[in-house]
């Protein structure tokens, strides 16, 4: 079915998103109300030429993660986004797993904060989006694939982190996520992809089988964060987790006190940074 209908799809949902909903500015004159290509594609992460491909069908089968991040973009809902991926030929995520579909109300609340350093992540710690200054304060994230997207892995493979911890600081965070995991595999006994992580990091770190075998059920609370940041320097922010009820997305913040030396130089990440200091 669905080769000749999923470019058709994209271009009418793309008709559909005004820019002003998804943080753009209008910007000029517009023949169409709803949100161009070019558009389109930088808030996918897509090339342009890609999606035209797509939308004029000279390009079929494109991969779950394309269908997720324009799933994503053109802020569609949870039985829309299933559609999409039946129209993609492929099979909708299951449920009973881990989810990294973003409910346009969440899309909505990261599109108002853009003056924040804002990602969201799964139930099991990957990074599934990071607005454009997150971007700029820790890296680019389309540069990362696999478990180089799990905060979990990154902690306890040694990864090399913008964030500067004390060895307390390290302890308990590592405790906090290894929980955090523990719980994933509670609610998500079906996920596959939970327990080889599981399975991965026990075979690769000593501390998290330590931490593992423990059982101990940590909880998050908000901590400050010492982020050695290449152009800019130390910026000393404030770490909140919130999470999503019914889909355990993690919303992650970083928030400066107002008038100090870190609320300064966020602002000059959010003037110059994204587009000189990602990376």
């Amino acid at each position: 079915m669905t080769d000749t209908e999923f470019g058709p799809a994209v271009r009418r949902w793309r008709d559909r998103v005004t820019p002003e909903a998804a943080g753009l500015p209008a910007g000029g004159h517009r023949r169409a109300a709803g949100l161009r290509r070019e558009e389109l594609a930088l808030l996918a992460g897509i090339s342009v030429d890609y999606i035209t491909r797509l939308e004029q069908g000279r390009s079929t089968g494109p991969s779950a993660q394309v269908v997720e991040a324009l799933a994503r973009a053109l802020r569609l809902d949870a039985t829309e986004r299933e559609h999409l991926f039946t129209l993609a030929g492929l099979a909708p995520p299951a449920r009973g797993v881990v989810s990294a579909h973003i409910t346009p109300g969440v899309q909505r609340l990261l599109d108002r904060l853009s003056d924040t350093p804002v990602a969201v992540h799964d139930a099991a710690w990957n990074l599934i989006t990071g607005n454009p200054l997150w971007a700029a304060l820790f890296g680019d994230p389309a540069a990362l694939h696999g478990h180089e997207r799990n905060i979990v892995w990154r902690h306890f493979a040694g990864f090399n982190s913008r964030v500067i911890q004390t060895p307390e600081q390290e302890r308990v965070f590592g405790a906090a996520t290894a929980a955090d995991l523990r719980a994933a595999t509670a609610r998500y006994p079906a996920d596959s992809r939970v327990t080889d992580l599981i399975k991965e990091l026990l075979a690769r770190s000593e501390t998290f089988a330590r931490i593992w075998e423990a059982g101990a059920i940590t909880p998050h609370d908000s901590t400050s964060k010492l982020v050695q940041h290449p152009q800019v320097g130390d910026i000393h922010l404030d770490c909140d987790v919130l999470t999503v009820p019914g889909s355990d997305l993690r919303i992650v913040a970083y928030t400066a006190e107002p008038g100090s030396e870190a609320a300064d130089r966020l602002a000059l990440l959010s003037v110059v940074g994204q587009q000189s200091f990602t990376g």
